[in-house]
């Protein structure tokens, strides 16, 4: 979801930056035989995608938000716990760097061309959204493991269904989950505490229908 969302992100941030670099500078456009700053609807465009971006880092935040507030309601999963060290640690470092690369984008855009100033305002809030993320969230980024699926909590929302679950796998840092129709997913064990594996396999084993499932290797971890 994460990445979809920095994908989809940096798709429309491209057009703005061409667009903001064109009219900014005033750069001849020769098939049009006019200069960027005189370019027809530029202002409805900047709007267009400033609001475009606008919602697409609101159903980030907005997932991100609900999510969180969800896995801390620990009382609804058989299993639930804060995120290792070194996951916690990449969460942040992550979201900073997200910060940085929206308040650069942000200051960027309205210096070259203050005709930007929405889509520069959408990159300053979110990018601050970010660090109060951070700030607030930092000690509820959790894992939980309800009787129907895994849920992770942090920079990333990840789930892992059981419903037509087939075959669980465990290999170095990862578990394997395959479905039927040949679906695979995956979930990184590095984000469980070391000292939590134990109850976690244990609880995952309690909670998998074992006469449809196939648990690879689970044994060694429980």
């Amino acid at each position: 979801m994460n990445s979809f969302i920095n994908i989809l992100t940096f798709i429309l941030t491209i057009p703005l930056l061409a667009l903001t670099i064109f009219t900014g500078f005033d750069i001849p456009i020769d098939s049009f035989g006019i200069t960027g700053s005189e370019l027809r609807y530029r202002n409805e465009v900047f709007i267009a995608l400033g609001a475009l971006l606008f919602f697409v880092q609101l159903r980030r935040t907005t997932r991100r938000w609900l999510a969180l507030a969800m896995v801390n309601k620990t009382d609804r999963f058989k299993w639930n716990e804060l995120v290792s060290s070194s996951r916690k640690s990449r969460v942040i470092t992550y979201n900073l760097l997200e910060a940085l690369v929206m308040s650069s984008l942000a200051i960027g855009l309205y210096v070259i061309n203050s005709e930007t100033i929405i889509p520069a305002a959408v990159f300053s809030i979110f990018s601050l959204d970010s660090i109060v993320f951070i700030l607030l969230g930092k000690n509820k980024f959790r894992v939980g493991l309800s009787s129907k699926a895994i849920f992770v909590a942090d920079r990333e929302i990840i789930l892992i269904y059981f419903t037509g679950l087939r075959k669980v796998t465990i290999h170095q840092q990862t578990i394997f989950f395959d479905y039927i129709n040949n679906l695979q997913l995956t979930f990184p064990l590095n984000c469980i505490r070391e000292e939590n594996r134990p109850s976690f396999f244990e609880a995952l084993d309690q909670n998998i229908d074992k006469d449809r499932v196939f648990m690879d290797n689970i044994q060694k971890k429980l």
